[in-house]
This record gives structure tokens, C-alpha cells and sequence, in this order.
């Protein structure tokens, strides 16, 4: 068959997978300039069963929002419409069945396993890619191997016979597709997907991801999807094949080229996809439970290496030893974890929390003030005139002064309070379970300790002042809160008190009656 025959034959049959009504409305819908928020969230309403679906998925640590989503409305307004479409378009795909004519050798569970696990690695090798539009991808390592589907659908038994074949004698599956259908399942992916009205962003990763070098154009975010989508499939094959150290060594070496991941980038994605792929497999309603580590293949596949050959004593001793060698290196990966747990999280000169450390925790305060219907308080704090000290003693003087501020502030908070530098002269503690009068007293004795403290150096003595503003939220009840407010609010306040004549504490009220001592 030639490429013009295959593609005919594609786009005529009866086993050809068409998208389910409100998918293929959807796009319809999302392509027209002129459509509202709520013209999507309607659509969506009409499908119950995918409504509950999404409103899960939106609940998940797959979005990891600190807010409930408790309607399709709220869910399309805060993911965006691109998000939601793709998330429309996932459900969709995966509820593709294998069509009617029985198969042998395509396995369709294992294919649409294999898909949800390659747009989880696609997602996470994009996020780690600085500035880049990451709404999408998802979908798009999921359909990217469409055609596969759509080759096993459509020519069954010649595809089975084409299996066979990659499988015996390990050929490259590109090249046995295009001398058996004259095209490849990149092209007959893109022609469906082409005939189901997706857009380019969804279109394009389809048909360059083998080759995502091969894409010309000039949409910056269609070749990031498209070396994603490419790098994906190169992690996922560490999880699937029987080559796993072969497709490391590429992955580790193309990301690097392709997208200049570095080397933390890699580990963190490497330490990560599993996990993630048995989240997604939850969330998306696929049995997919305890995938084994990258590095447990890894060893897995170097241990199977060295057995080869060897008699069975030496089998037993070598199992041993790299058993004794594989608890070494575990041990060794938590002590190295740890050190880099706390290089990402501890500022490096006041050696308390920094600001990504208290981004994430704020996070899980709030999520649990939500849950136990609690209130939660906020402190920004600015050392008054730090500038001061930097131009007359100098920035040694300074650095000294912030370390030994942030160890008075440690000394005089409660274990679990959380105190954190969140900008050069600026600093944040958060209070759970505190309400704003007892935030207030808080703030007040941190800033009569800081007041009354001799900031003593070799040299000499330094008066220092600071000025303190608070925040306090019930977000169970608070029905505009987010955590963006809160933060807004601790720092008006911490305005009103430098306002006022610095040295002094400042409590946010809604209806702006500043409190303070």
C-alpha cells in the first residue's frame, strides 16, 4: 500500500475512533473567537459523568489548587479553557475501546496505559523548562501515538504481522510501518486527529514527536511541546522496555540538548515519573499501581547484565553483593536527598526557610485551616532603614544583621509556626490556628524583642527596629480568599505600618480600620 491508499483506507473505515459529542462540540467551540467561559462550562454541564470527572481531576494534586473547585463554571474559569479542553480531550481518548474485530498481538490496555504514562513524563519534563506554556502538553503526550491505535484499529491482522515483526527482530518500528502502509503512525495520527477539527498546538507534536527537530515554524510553544512530546517517549520507554540503560542514556543526553534541562532538572524527573504515572492512573480511572522506580529498573536491568554467563554460586554471590551494594546506595540517596531537600528549601545566609519553602507551606496551612475550619494569620516583616546599614557600615554589617534577626525571630516562635526570608530585608512568619488578636500579640513581642535586642558585632553596637504587618483569614468561611489575598493584605498592612512611622504593628481589616499598636 502506498501513503494515498493507507490514509483512504484510515479515513473511511468503520473502526475509525470518532470523539464522543461534547469532545468534538467542544473543539468546535473553542476554535470560535467570540466564545464565553460560561458557553464551555454549559457544554461540559450536559455530560454529567464528565462533569464529575473533571471536578476530580481539579481536586487532585494534579493541579494541586488550594481552593475547592466545586463546579464546572469554577473549574473553566480558574484552569483556563485551553486546560479544560485538554482534560475534556484525555477523558475522551482514554475511553476508546479496541473496536470490534478481535486482535492478537496489539495490546489496547497496555497501549492506553503506555499513552496516560507518556503525557504525565511530557507535563513533567515541560514544567521543569523556564517560561514555558505548559496547558496543554498533557493531551498532547497523550495523543501522540494515535496512529498507533488507529493502524491496530483499522488493519488489524496486518498490523499484528507487523508486530511480530519489530518484536523478533527488533526493528525499527518507523521504518517497518512505512515499507508496509507507505506512511507512518505519525502521519496517520495527524490525519485523524486533522479530521477531528484539533488544533495546531494539539496537531503538530502528533506528527514530529519521533523528530521534533524537523518542525520548522517559528510557534516557540509548539516546539517545546514537540521535543517534550519526543523526550517523553523516551522516558516511558525506561519503564516499559527491555532496554531501559539504552533509553536513559538518550534521554538524559537529548533533554539536555533539546530543551536544556540540567542535571537537577533530570533527577527530579526521573525520581518523579512514577509516582506520577500511578496518580494519573487514579485520577483518570486506569489501573496502573506500583511502577518501580527509574532506579530500580535501572539496577534491575545491570544486575541482570552481570548474572549473564555466570554458574549459580557465582550467581548467588553476585546477588548478594549487589544486594549489599544496592542498601549502601540506598542509604547514601536519603542522606543526598536530604542534603538537597535542604539546599532548595534554606536560605543560604540566614539559614531559615526562603521563599519557595514558604510558597509550599503556606499551601499546606491553608489547606489545612481549610480542613479543619480554622483561622490562619500572617506576618510580613521589613527591618526599618536596612538600607542604612548597608551604605555606612557596609554589606558584611548588613548580612550580619539579617542573620542575627532572623535567629531572635527563630528563638521567639512556636515550633510550628513557619519563619521564612522572603525578600531581601523582608521576612514572613505564618501562624496557624491563630486569630488576629493573638497574631497581633505575636507581632508585637517579636517587634519588643527586636527593639530591645543590642545587635552586637566585633566592632559595634546596632540599634535595629522593625515594622510588622498582619493578616488573618478563615478560608472556610472567607468566600473571596486565596492565598494571593492574604499575602496582599499582610503586606498593606505592613505599608500602613511603615506608613504610620515604622517600628510598630499594623492589623488588615476589609473595611480598612487599621489596627496597630
Amino acid at each position: 500500500m502506498n501513503k494515498e491508499e493507507t490514509l483512504a483506507a484510515v479515513l473511511s473505515s468503520d473502526e475509525l475512533p470518532t470523539l464522543p459529542t461534547v469532545a468534538s462540540q467542544l473543539i468546535t467551540l473553542t476554535a470560535r473567537e467570540d466564545t464565553t467561559l460560561s458557553d464551555i462550562a454549559t457544554l461540559i454541564s450536559t455530560d454529567t459523568a464528565l462533569s464529575v470527572k473533571i471536578l476530580k481531576v481539579s481536586n487532585s494534586a494534579f493541579y494541586s489548587f488550594a481552593q475547592q473547585i466545586s463546579s464546572i463554571n469554577q473549574a473553566v474559569s480558574i484552569l483556563g479553557i485551553n486546560a479544560v479542553r485538554s482534560l475534556v480531550l484525555s477523558f475522551s481518548f482514554l475511553s476508546m475501546r479496541a473496536g470490534k474485530k478481535k486482535k492478537v498481538q496489539f495490546d489496547f490496555e497496555q497501549f492506553w496505559k503506555n499513552s496516560l504514562a507518556e503525557a504525565v513524563a511530557a507535563k513533567l519534563i515541560l514544567e521543569r523548562v523556564k517560561g514555558a506554556d505548559t496547558e496543554e502538553i498533557f493531551v498532547c503526550g497523550l495523543l501522540q501515538n494515535l496512529g498507533e491505535l488507529i493502524l491496530a484499529r483499522t488493519f488489524p491482522e496486518k498490523y499484528d504481522e507487523i508486530l511480530v515483526e519489530i518484536n523478533e527482530h527488533q526493528y525499527d518500528a518507523l521504518n517497518v510501518q512505512e515499507a508496509a502502509f507507505g506512511t507512518t503512525h505519525s502521519i496517520i495520527g495527524y490525519e485523524v486527529a486533522k479530521s477531528w477539527g484539533l488544533p495546531e498546538v494539539l496537531l503538530l507534536p502528533i506528527l514530529y514527536h519521533h523528530d521534533p527537530l524537523s518542525y520548522k515554524g517559528s510557534n516557540e510553544k509548539i516546539a517545546a511541546t514537540c521535543k517534550a512530546s519526543h523526550l517523553s517517549n523516551l522516558l516511558i520507554s525506561i519503564l516499559y522496555s527491555d532496554r531501559p540503560q539504552e533509553f536513559h542514556k538518550r534521554f538524559r543526553k537529548e533533554a539536555k540538548d533539546l530543551l536544556g534541562l540540567t542535571n537537577t532538572d533530570l533527577d527530579h524527573i526521573l525520581n518523579e515519573v512514577h509516582k506520577q504515572v500511578d496518580q494519573a492512573g487514579e485520577y483518570f480511572g486506569m489501573r496502573i499501581k506500583n511502577t518501580k522506580s527509574i532506579q530500580e529498573i535501572l539496577q534491575e536491568a545491570n544486575i541482570r547484565l552481570s548474572l549473564i554467563n555466570l554458574d549459580f554460586e557465582q550467581m548467588n554471590q553476585e546477588l548478594i553483593k549487589t544486594k549489599i551494594e544496592l542498601e549502601n546506595l540506598t542509604r547514601e540517596l536519603k542522606r543526598k536527598n536530604k542534603l538537597l531537600g535542604d539546599l532548595a528549601n534554606i536560605d543560604g545566609l540566614t539559614e531559615i526557610y526562603n521563599h519557595r519553602y514558604f510558597q509550599n507551606s503556606l499551601d499546606k496551612e491553608i489547606s489545612r485551616a481549610m480542613r479543619n475550619e480554622t483561622e490562619i494569620s500572617l506576618l510580613l516583616i521589613d527591618i526599618d532603614f536596612f538600607k542604612k546599614f548597608n551604605d555606612t557600615y557596609g554589606h558584611q554589617t548588613g548580612d550580619f544583621i539579617l542573620k542575627e534577626f532572623s535567629k531572635i525571630l527563630k528563638q521567639e516562635i512556636r515550633k510550628y509556626d513557619t519563619l521564612a526570608r522572603y525578600g531581601g530585608e523582608e521576612f514572613t512568619v505564618i501562624l496557624p490556628d491563630t486569630s488576629s488578636t493573638e497574631a497581633l500579640n505575636v507581632a508585637e513581642k517579636l517587634r519588643t524583642v527586636v527593639d530591645e535586642y543590642v545587635f552586637e558585632d566585633s566592632q559595634t553596637d546596632y540599634h535595629v527596629t522593625a515594622s510588622f504587618g498582619v493578616a488573618t483569614a478563615r478560608p472556610v468561611t472567607d468566600d473571596i480568599f486565596s492565598k494571593s489575598n492574604l499575602i496582599s493584605e499582610s503586606d498593606a498592612a505592613l505599608y500602613k505600618a511603615k506608613e504610620d512611622g515604622r517600628n510598630r504593628v499594623a492589623l488588615y481589616s476589609e473595611k480598612k480600620k487599621w489596627y496597630k499598636f
